[in-house]
């Protein structure tokens, strides 16, 4: 959280603002400034994102009672359960797992009305859920999908309802709705408009 917030928040928290801060001051030990929400996102905790569950002590997560104080303005109301139930000491959550998990997180994702959101979370999840993704497109596709992520690196991805395809809303800010046919790098692509003019 004290990344989400530190990337995304507002600028440091001043006494009087009548709005609570994301993160208060020295928030975990951080030496780090309170954060104000003012003009910021909202931030909701979603139990779904998160990294590879059990076995690691660093993977378990806090009770929520802990967290609320450290972060007032970041909305906890999904995480059902106080304390963790997720996590166990003895089984580690198999990548196929994390998969899964990431494609409930996506199907919740699909529920929300916004349409550009922030996910930040731990590589592993991340790594493991995009890699469900991108079967269907050109191998350079899918291996710039399929990366693993650096620490604390920005990257920038689209998901589309293809079920939405031809219809007549535009759900883009593409005009002309979404083009057909395969998401082709644009050196491919001009290599196949070449190859299809030459044979012409």
């Amino acid at each position: 959280m004290q990344t989400a917030v530190g990337v995304f928040g507002g600028e440091a928290y001043t006494d009087g603002i009548d709005v609570p801060p994301l993160m208060v001051a020295n928030a975990g030990n951080s030496n780090h400034p309170a954060i104000s929400s003012l003009n910021s996102p909202p931030f909701i905790a979603v139990e779904l994102c998160r990294e590879h569950l059990g076995v690691h002590p660093c993977d378990k997560r806090r009770s929520i009672s802990e967290y609320r104080p450290l972060f007032p303005a970041i909305d906890f109301s999904l995480a059902k359960n106080e304390d963790d139930i997720l996590w166990t000491p003895d089984i580690r959550e198999k990548n196929e797992q994390v998969a899964a998990r990431g494609l409930k997180f996506l199907n919740w994702l699909w529920t929300r009305k916004e349409k550009e959101i922030a996910i930040v979370s731990h590589s592993g999840f991340l790594f493991h859920t995009l890699s469900a993704f991108g079967n269907d497109c050109h191998p350079s596709i899918k291996s710039e999908i399929c990366t693993n992520f650096a620490n604390c690196e920005l990257r920038s991805v689209v998901f589309v309802d293809r079920s939405l395809m031809g219809s007549d809303s535009s759900t883009t800010n593409y005009p002309g709705k979404i083009p057909r046919g395969p998401d082709l790098p644009s050196d491919v692509a001009d290599e196949k408009k070449s190859e299809k003019d030459a044979s012409v």
